[in-house]
């Protein structure tokens, strides 16, 4: 042990001996931390007022710390202990991207495997998908669905009336001991799929050939984020989700935000990076982790057991610099070491950034590839 480590007391009890330092000078003892990391969830979507009773929520699982974290939270928040339950139905999605990433098609089974048990564990209906599939997309992927009657507007009914709506017919139908509505298992997959899981060697090899065709790691990151956005609308939209939901971190949005600038797109910073992304029309963005800085998650995944499954990143020869996504993340990570309100500081300043640039006022004048309006 360190000579001059003393025990410190928990900032929020008074009581408790503190089992982590958040930030300098904020001492969680693990009972007030999780009560705290709980309190956030809850309060990120109590104050943005997005997700309405009764709707169906698809979340984006990369088996990374963060999403993990958003499902922990999604499956307490629906359990019959928590105080203030959530009210929608939850449904999960995973993105296979081992063919990118350089695994064999043994990693990649296994890591299926070890997926599959993950999400089975939940309860929640799920779905696998490979990044193959994204060759087959139709080509409305390349337009904004139709709104839906259940986003904001004229004709929707506010949240008060949303919620009230939703009790009286919970009390109609005789309160069961769920939130869920009774077809929530509509979309349950059946039997495993047989094997081979696996995408064909054809469709592999196309997709292989689309990211060899973008000439720098940094294209190649971008269409690989690309590709995994447009599957999982489309997987939203087939299935009926009015809202997905990702598990972008504090950390993982503040290194967005000057990447993005780095690539040009800083009109589009508060729709790439804001808690509500809009430019899809009839499925909703939404980022309810971004609070949290990549340390609080880590800290919550290890003392409540929370499963994660890590794959490798992008395959390059390139030891140093090999992209602009991973050049700013190790910038910002190495300044964070040494200035602790770095990340954080990034992050309020794009809070202040408005949607408004990135929206277009016709089709003609709207980007095929992210759907934000042209320069």
């Amino acid at each position: 042990p360190c000579p001059r480590s003393h025990p410190r007391t928990c900032m929020k009890c008074g009581q408790g001996t503190a089992a982590l330092v958040i930030r300098v000078g904020d001492p969680f003892c693990r009972a007030c931390f999780r009560e705290y990391f709980v309190h956030k969830f809850r309060a990120m979507l109590g104050k943005n007022r997005v997700i309405f009773p009764g709707e169906k929520v698809l979340l984006a699982v990369s088996g990374g710390p963060a999403s993990s974290a958003m499902v922990r939270q999604v499956q307490e928040g629906l359990s019959r202990e928590a105080a203030k339950r959530l009210r929608f139905v939850p449904g999960l999605i995973y993105v296979e991207e081992g063919a990118v990433r350089r695994q064999s098609p043994e990693q990649r089974e296994q890591t299926l495997a070890q997926m599959e048990t993950l999400l089975q564990a939940t309860g929640f209906p799920y779905h696998l998908i490979h990044l193959e599939e994204a060759l087959q997309l139709p080509p409305s992927i390349l337009q904004p669905g139709p709104e839906r009657s259940g986003t904001a507007g004229p004709s929707r009914p506010s949240y008060k009336e949303a919620v009230d709506s939703f009790i009286q017919q919970q009390r109609q139908d005789g309160d069961s001991g769920t939130s869920l509505p009774a077809d929530s298992t509509q979309d349950t997959p059946a039997a495993p799929p047989a094997s081979p899981r696996l995408p064909g060697t054809a469709q592999t090899q196309e997709l292989l050939r689309a990211f060899e065709a973008a000439g720098t790691a940094t294209a190649r990151e971008e269409l690989l984020e690309m590709l995994r956005t447009h599957l999982i609308v489309q997987t939203a939209r087939d299935r009926g989700y009015a809202k997905v939901m990702m598990g972008e971190s504090l950390t993982r949005v503040a290194i967005k935000l000057l990447t993005n600038l780095s690539l040009g797109r800083g009109a589009y910073l508060a729709v790439d990076t804001g808690f509500t992304d809009q430019r899809h029309g009839d499925v909703m963005v939404v980022r309810p982790m971004r609070d949290y800085t990549a340390k609080e998650i880590a800290f919550y995944n290890f003392f409540h057991g929370v499963p994660t499954v890590i794959v490798p990143p992008l395959f390059t020869k390139r030891r140093e610099k090999p992209s602009i996504h991973q050049l700013v993340e190790c910038f910002l990570l190495g300044l964070q070491e040494e200035f602790p309100s770095t990340i954080s500081t990034v992050y309020r300043t794009g809070e202040k950034l408005s949607p408004e640039p990135a929206k277009a006022s016709s089709e003609s004048q709207r980007c095929l590839l992210c759907l934000c309006g042209l320069d």
